[in-house]
């Protein structure tokens, strides 16, 4: 039987997820893995709260567990860029293993700590970063290692997807829906990071850089929140057989790569319709095997704390057989990123417009001017001013702007209240005709 002994850079929600499971599971790993999971020290701000692991386990000096020769694993878990990225890399430097959870370092500094790995010849492994409990990242990095992926549809966010989830079926207010989630502890104190879509932008540079084999870098990303969303929107969207998401889009196509967040309409057949409340899921395109879609629990102390699991064992077994660092880095080429001004696709706008003879005419003579051809126009509203709602046929983003440009210095338009892109209707149906 081989002794791993584990050492903890954090422990909070994920880090006590972590020994809980290696603690129940003990037996279970050592019959299945042949290696005996040690939990050695963990790297606390407080010794004096109450903690799972003992007194002697914990430690508020990282020395005792980067510089411990008895722990080959570290396990970093304490978020944020620094000095998170300084403790990994002495770790690595000292031949130890290293698993993070760490979305927003790996998505920053993910290049350079993976090209230490392989210099080093240890294991980096960052499962944990995307999506919670869903095996993604292992499975594009191993199971679909000979495909080629050309589309990644993902709800990677359970607190957006849960304020989008509640807005939607009881037709609540953006700021009453994030209340709920914070009551519940759903979102954080400060929401920011995850209803302007922050979070989901370091998941989908990682995943766009695994799926198609070029680093994105995180400035590359488009990145809109849910912040304009209103109760307007779910319902008009519904109306036209759509159900809103906040999702991360990455295409991967001869001309370059496309990497997105923002909230999108997609049609009520589709699967990433169904996802609802905290749920994450992830949905490939392949030239191959078509669709696969990933679904799970996308955070939480025991769907990370397993993610995490999973990279410690992976880490142990590759200890065992000396094949450490095989396959840390694998973004072998250089691929541009398109602006958001050449993507194409479908359009909801949402106006805000006196209610008179000849402005619908006006405001379609200025799409038209523009190359944009409309596939839907409703009006919602009786008392002035009124909502009027167009679906476009797809077209450039670019010629979409400076139509909406035009449109909103008319005299008789209040607002362009929402712009929302359109996605998934070639595999799923069209629902606005």
């Amino acid at each position: 039987m081989k002794q791993i002994g584990l050492g903890l850079l954090g422990l909070g929600t994920v880090g006590t997820g972590l020994c809980k499971l290696v603690m129940e599971n003990k037996e279970l790993i050592e019959k299945r893995m042949g290696i005996s999971l040690e939990l050695k020290k963990a790297l606390v701000r407080d010794l004096n709260r109450e903690r799972i692991l003992s007194q002697g386990q914990l430690t508020t000096d990282p020395n005792e567990i980067l510089k411990d020769p008895s722990i080959q694993i570290v396990v970093e878990v304490m978020g944020g860029v620094e000095p998170a990225k300084t403790y990994i890399t002495e770790a690595l430097k000292a031949g130890k293993a290293v698993v993070t959870a760490n979305k927003e370092l790996i998505a920053k500094e993910g290049h350079e700590l993976l090209t230490l790995a392989t210099e080093v010849g240890q294991d980096l492994y960052f499962e944990a970063s995307v999506a919670g409990g869903i095996p993604i990242i292992r499975t594009l990095k191993e199971s679909l290692i000979g495909n080629r992926i050309t589309g990644i549809f993902g709800i990677i966010n359970g607190t957006t997807n849960y304020i989008l989830t509640k807005m939607s079926q009881e037709g609540s207010s953006l700021e009453s829906a994030l209340a709920a989630a914070q009551r519940k502890g759903y979102a954080e104190a400060d929401p920011s990071s995850d209803v302007e879509g922050w979070d989901a932008a370091y998941k989908l540079a990682i995943l766009a850089s695994i799926a198609f084999g070029s680093r994105v870098e995180i400035d590359k990303v488009h990145v809109e929140g849910i912040c304009k969303i209103e109760p307007e929107d779910l319902k008009y969207s519904q109306e036209l057989g759509y159900t809103l998401k906040l999702l991360a889009i990455g295409k991967n196509s001869p001309e370059g790569i496309q990497v997105r967040v923002h909230p999108t309409l997609i049609p009520q057949q589709h699967p990433l319709a169904t996802v609802s409340g905290v749920y994450n899921a992830v949905f490939l395109e392949d030239d191959s095997f078509g669709e696969l879609m990933f679904y799970g629990r996308g955070a939480g102390e025991l769907p990370t704390g397993s993610a995490v699991l999973s990279d410690v064992i992976a880490c142990g077994r590759d200890l065992v057989l000396g094949k450490a660092g095989s396959l840390n880095c694998t973004c072998f080429e250089e691929r541009p990123v398109l602006p958001m001004d050449d993507v194409q696709c479908k359009y909801y706008v949402r106006l805000v417009v006196d209610d008179r003879p000849g402005v619908l005419a006006k405001i379609a003579d200025c799409f038209g001017s523009n190359g944009v051809s409309l596939a839907q126009v409703i009006q919602k509203g009786y008392e002035e001013p009124v909502d009027l709602v167009f679906v476009s046929h797809r077209v450039q983003e670019g010629q979409m702007k400076k139509a909406l440009a035009q449109i909103e210095a008319l005299p008789f338009v209040h607002k362009v209240a929402n712009l929302i892109r359109v996605e998934g209707e070639e595999q799923f149906g069209t629902a606005a005709r």
